[in-house]
């Protein structure tokens, strides 16, 4: 991560542990590293497809992941690997990739959810990765020989990539489709350095020494918006006119005045839902499937799930259906027991059920059997039963300890 201020060792650019970007990880493969971000079902790595694939379709048999938690520094290695199959490496387009763990991750790092919404662009985005180190005045420490490290930075989501496009036409020489790239120019509070301002108009100085930009080994790392994975880092470019000349030192290296562009996840969140889905082992498909209860076990964590149906008819076969939900503590107890499970489940068109995991945490402490809620809301598309305004499900976890004597 490239950082505003004058040391990226500042303590605002530090992600500590426990302060939330644990489940930010340092993805190996073919002898290039990346970043990426473990997702809400514990199991599946969001990040970049140009990590794993080549330009000349080469895709990479595994990858490395490393967890920094609480727990330690884990390496784990990958089971499988999945491009999005409309990956376009010319362009940047589709730039994304899923890596599947063997199991559920350590408990100890944190899951993230995806941030949903079509409305990114003007908010301030939290960077996160390992990508190279500097300071935007000189641009990235490209012999920087350190232990590798977890930077974070803002920077706000200035518009989408094909107005650049539009604006710039062949002068850029990649064309990003529509709606599905975020870019952020790297701002050092000048005008003369505002990229996009200079370029295309979209005037904005940025958020002071608070903003950074990614760099090589950042790529796949998340952007943040509310907590949820609103873009996953592709590339950076300098781009100037005959006009206008942003970037700081004229070469590209993630210094001031230079563009970043993020897939923009509110436009793949169904490639990734459904690609979570597929693989959820033992997931019930029918009511009479859904296990109401579940064996706790000695250590890791496993799903118990929730299944959420659609018995009504949508208003046209393109609709999207959509309910919030969340986990609430009964006798089993948030952070304990269970893992906390919070978003929003889509149905999208063709689907009509789907389920809820929730990781159970095992341990070898003998105690009583427990239970815990899950509380669905704000059904969009249809109405719950009796038009209530909430369904909850309860589940047990049966302890499987003995007395140590």
């Amino acid at each position: 991560m490239i950082v505003a201020g004058s040391s990226y060792y500042a303590p605002q650019y530090q992600t500590y542990i426990g302060n939330g970007f644990d489940g930010v990880v340092r993805i190996s493969s073919g002898g290039y590293y990346g970043s990426g971000a473990l997702l809400y079902d514990g199991r599946a790595i969001l990040t970049s497809a140009h990590l794993l694939k080549d330009s000349s379709g080469v895709m990479a048999a595994s990858a490395s992941i490393q967890f920094r938690t609480a727990n330690g520094t884990e390496d784990v290695t990958s089971s499988e690997i999945s491009i999005n199959p409309s990956y376009d490496p010319i362009n940047g387009n589709n730039d994304l990739a899923l890596i599947w763990l063997t199991g559920t991750a350590d408990v100890a790092a944190d899951r993230y959810s995806l941030y949903r919404s079509s409305d990114e662009t003007g908010k301030t985005m939290t960077l996160a990765g390992y990508g190279i180190p500097g300071i935007g005045a000189t641009g990235e420490e490209s012999y920087f020989s350190g232990a590798p490290l977890r930077l974070t930075a803002f920077n706000r989501a200035d518009c989408d990539a094909s107005e650049l496009k539009a604006g710039l036409g062949d002068t850029m020489a990649w064309t990003p489709l529509p709606g599905t790239q975020l870019t952020a120019d790297f701002d050092n509070g000048g005008t003369a350095n505002d990229a996009l301002g200079q370029l295309i108009g979209k005037k904005d100085t940025g958020v002071g020494t608070d903003e950074g930009i990614i760099s090589p080994g950042d790529s796949g790392g998340p952007a943040f918006i509310d907590g949820k994975i609103a873009g996953v880092a592709s590339y950076v470019t300098s781009l100037s006119t005959f006009s206008a000349h942003p970037d700081i030192n004229n070469k590209t290296d993630s210094s001031f005045g230079e563009i970043a562009a993020w897939q923009r996840i509110s436009a793949y969140q169904q490639w990734i839902d459904q690609s979570l889905r597929e693989r959820f082992p033992d997931a019930p498909t029918a009511p009479e499937n859904v296990e109401k209860t579940l064996a706790e076990g000695d250590n890791g964590s496993k799903y118990v799930y929730f299944l959420v149906q659609f018995n009504g008819l949508r208003n046209s076969q393109d609709e999207i259906l959509s309910v919030d939900y969340c986990t609430r503590s009964g006798t089993a107890i948030a952070g304990e027991d269970f893992i906390t499970a919070k978003g929003t489940l889509r149905l999208y068109p063709g689907e009509n059920e789907a389920v809820i995991p929730v990781e159970v945490s095992g341990d070898t402490i003998k105690e009583e059997s427990e239970y815990f809620f899950l509380d669905i809301t704000n059904p969009v598309g249809g109405t719950f039963p009796g038009n209530v305004p909430l369904l909850t499900a309860m589940r047990t976890i049966i302890d499987n300890d003995t007395a140590n004597t």
